[in-house]
């Protein structure tokens, strides 16, 4: 299983979620793709096992991802505070790899009727939906 993390700004998400994800899926190929190279070594010293930067290897890594998660602005052009582009924002989209986003509400994206969660919670959450998407149950 391949899973493409994918985050920006101080990879501060990305960093619990590689991390979430290791306990999780120990065999899995956890790949950190960074916007900038700040966010991909925070990923890379929470244990994912291989990382790049920039809008090329989200082009590349879409393409044979079978899950991608992120924040929900990586499928917004000019998110994260303008990290995002526009090509990387229709790779995420046009992949065939099942998307696991996380609401942000940040950087005047305002997702309606979603509750105010703690960045664990969400994470804990898009952990569990990729593995419910595995057909792995909820471990106690």
């Amino acid at each position: 299983m391949i899973i493409v993390a994918i985050d920006g700004q101080g990879g501060r998400l990305g960093r619990e979620l590689v991390s979430s994800l290791r306990r999780r899926f120990p065999d899995a190929v956890i790949q950190a793709i960074g916007t900038n190279s700040v966010a991909t070594a925070t990923m890379l010293k929470a244990g994912a096992n291989e990382g790049a930067t920039g809008e090329n290897p989200v082009v590349v890594a879409c393409r044979h991802a079978d899950f991608i998660v992120g924040p929900l602005g990586i499928v917004i052009a000019d998110s994260l505070m303008g990290e995002v582009t526009p090509g990387m924002a229709m790779a995420v989209c046009q992949s065939t790899a099942v998307r696991v986003l996380i609401p942000m509400n940040m950087c005047d994206n305002l997702i309606a009727g979603v509750n105010a969660q703690s960045g664990s919670d969400l994470i804990e959450d898009a952990v569990e939906k990729i593995a419910a998407a595995c057909g792995e149950r909820k471990q106690a």
